[in-house]
């Protein structure tokens, strides 16, 4: 049985046209630019039974004359969802070139894959632009050029971690209604999302999409394991999707984070933090202290540490990886030591923080920090400090216990059985391609 579209009627359905001017004028105010076009412009199928609206999937209903609608109020609150959402444009994830790597075969006319999506437009830039889950990417997207040649695409974070959630939240709607993402405008569409009792009407559906588990938080299930043998097993992309981000605790896991030193699983996490928790390489033995480690070490310091000591090695040695120490002890160690300069709102840090180590944590005797500002104004501060390995590591011991005290109990030498007597190396950088290293 069909239903009856009715325009501006809040309880009942309304055409998609008329939701795309509701979507844009409800949003116009909103931290995430939105397109025209929503509900009605590729990628968006109504025909498929669903439009993808911020994160949230928003079924669409075949009302009478064969035409397509959607429920206003769902389309109400799709937008005071995405409303909600806050956009530090400095905060940034990079999105792209990165090497082609073989990944599931999808149906790209049904399932949202927005990361191909972006990189494909931006190979194409004469094509016509498409949004992403009604988002005007486009508009937040920043490029950088390195060396005058090499460009890179980069979007806000929470950017990313909404459409990762989009794309999650697709996912799980075309598993609860039974597709493998080849519902074809011919397949009798989904039931419309459940009307809470007291609607004014009375009806009640069901929904795909509230049928399906949400992902359940991480506990301890992977402690002690070793990567190299747990992401050979068989449906482990699929168990890691079931748990939410071990970090934010906010967006479904996407990746088993581990550590390259030891080789010991952390927990799953989501694309979002698995980059932030990636150290900026320079090359090799070279890392630039970036903005971002303002929340690694100072804002969201406790839950990182956590993190990071979940593998089994760092948790027994109360260390973190070579190149996460080396970013401490340029970011909070040697803080008193950076220079700063005048600057129109008072004195500003002076030029870009980097720190590079000669030798290996296999030889801390032998491994020491070099801690630097490039692009000084002045030309000056070329080097700040030069730190020995076992001395870095004794100051960040000291500054564990007093910023994460629970972390640092939990550590000590007192659980080293079963470890390799000696760490593995530092796992060479691949200047991004690979998202799942770090």
């Amino acid at each position: 049985m069909t239903e009856r579209v009715v325009p501006g009627r809040a309880d009942g359905l309304i055409a998609l046209d008329a939701a795309d001017a509701l979507w844009i004028g409800l949003t116009a105010g909103g931290g995430v630019p939105t397109a025209a076009g929503a509900l009605t412009r590729s990628p968006a199928r109504a025909g498929a039974g669903y439009v993808l609206l911020g994160s949230r999937v928003v079924a669409t209903v075949r009302a009478d004359g064969g035409r397509w609608g959607v429920e206003e109020r769902e389309v109400r609150r799709a937008a005071e969802e995405l409303n909600a959402v806050g956009t530090d444009r400095r905060d940034l994830v990079r999105v792209g070139p990165f090497r082609a790597t073989p990944e599931p075969e999808r149906d790209g006319e049904t399932s949202l894959c927005w990361r191909r999506r972006v990189a494909a437009q931006l190979r194409e830039p004469s094509a016509r632009p498409h949004h992403v889950a009604g988002i005007d990417w486009r508009r937040v997207l920043v490029e950088h050029t390195r060396d005058g040649s090499r460009r890179t695409w980069w979007l806000p974070r929470t950017v990313v971690r909404l459409l990762d959630a989009a794309e999650h939240a697709e996912t799980r709607w075309l598993r609860a209604a039974g597709t493998r993402g080849t519902v074809t405008a011919a397949a009798r569409p989904p039931a419309a999302p459940p009307r809470p009792a007291g609607d004014a009407d009375g009806r009640r559906s069901t929904s795909p999409e509230d049928s399906a588990d949400p992902p359940r938080p991480y506990g301890k299930e992977l402690e002690g394991q070793l990567y190299s043998v747990l992401s050979r097993r068989p449906g482990i992309t699929g168990k890691v999707a079931g748990w939410m981000c071990a970090v934010c605790h906010g967006t479904p896991a996407a990746v088993l984070d581990h550590c390259h030193e030891h080789g010991y699983v952390r927990a799953p996490v989501c694309q979002s933090c698995n980059t932030r928790e990636r150290p900026d390489h320079l090359y090799a033995d070279d890392v630039r202290v970036a903005n971002r480690y303002t929340r690694l070490f100072q804002t969201d310091a406790e839950d990182w540490l956590r993190h990071w000591h979940r593998c089994t090695g760092c948790r027994a040695r109360t260390v973190l990886p070579l190149p996460h120490l080396a970013a401490w002890t340029a970011f909070i160690a040697c803080r008193s030591l950076r220079p700063t300069h005048r600057a129109p709102r008072g004195r500003e840090p002076c030029g870009l923080l980097r720190v590079s180590w000669t030798g290996s944590q296999n030889a801390p005797r032998s491994c020491l920090f070099t801690v630097t500002v490039d692009s000084c104004p002045a030309g000056e501060h070329r080097v700040l400090a030069r730190i020995p390995y076992r001395e870095a590591a004794e100051r960040f011991r000291g500054w564990l216990a007093d910023t994460a005290p629970a972390v640092a109990a939990a550590a000590g030498p007192d659980r080293l059985d079963g470890l390799p007597a000696r760490p593995r190396p530092v796992v060479a950088d691949t200047s991004g391609e690979g998202l799942a290293l770090f």
